[in-house]
């Protein structure tokens, strides 16, 4: 198995890596929970992306895999989402227990972010056909560097169980359980750095 190369995504390739991102959530449970038909799916999730994590291209800090197996974004200190501009999408486009609930699972969400500085993680994911190669592992390795560097902490919330097991190898423990009305459940988890 050859050693994934792993480069900085910038705005020429951005439409690329939401590509790969949007392949790898393709049957996430909490997205398809959002968008349960296709054609809602492939026309709303990218935008979702782009709202939710695409701060990281102008932080250099969304990665991916050199041929687009796989693409992370993070979410530097201080930097966050788009919240405003999530909400209203998912109110516009969302399933009918998005529009109902979705409000509530991103508080809850938010109530579990570290007051202190700490990198964001919102998506990470590898193309299906490129699974399970070790192109996710090499992904977080390359993206844990600054925070172990820099003593910082990093955060995620895992959106799919199988996940969990992957983000524990690099350091993260699980805070708890996020799940309102019919929202499948949503796992946040913090990495403390590491030496």
């Amino acid at each position: 198995m050859t050693t994934p190369i792993i480069k900085t995504a910038t705005a020429s390739n951005e439409a690329s890596t939401i590509a790969v991102i949007t392949l790898a959530f393709s049957s996430d449970p909490a997205t398809r929970w959002t968008w349960p038909d296709p054609n809602e799916y492939l026309t709303h999730f990218p935008s979702f992306v782009r709202l939710f994590g695409g701060n990281a291209f102008a932080h250099d800090s969304a990665y991916y895999i050199d041929g687009y197996a796989g693409a992370a974004l993070w979410l530097p200190p201080g930097v966050q989402p788009d919240e405003d501009a999530l909400i209203s999408l998912l109110q516009s486009t969302g399933s009918a227990q998005v529009q109902k609930d979705g409000a509530a699972v991103f508080e809850q969400m938010g109530s579990y972010h570290p007051s202190e500085p700490h990198w964001y993680l919102p998506f990470i994911g590898v193309d299906p056909f490129h699974q399970g190669k070790g192109q996710g592992g090499a992904l977080m390795k390359h993206a844990l560097i600054p925070c172990d560097r820099d003593h910082t902490l990093a955060y995620l919330e895992s959106s799919n169980p199988k996940n969990i097991p992957l983000y524990e190898r690099y350091g993260f423990k699980l805070l708890g359980t996020i799940q309102v009305g019919t929202s499948p459940p949503i796992f946040p988890m913090l990495r403390k750095p590491q030496s």
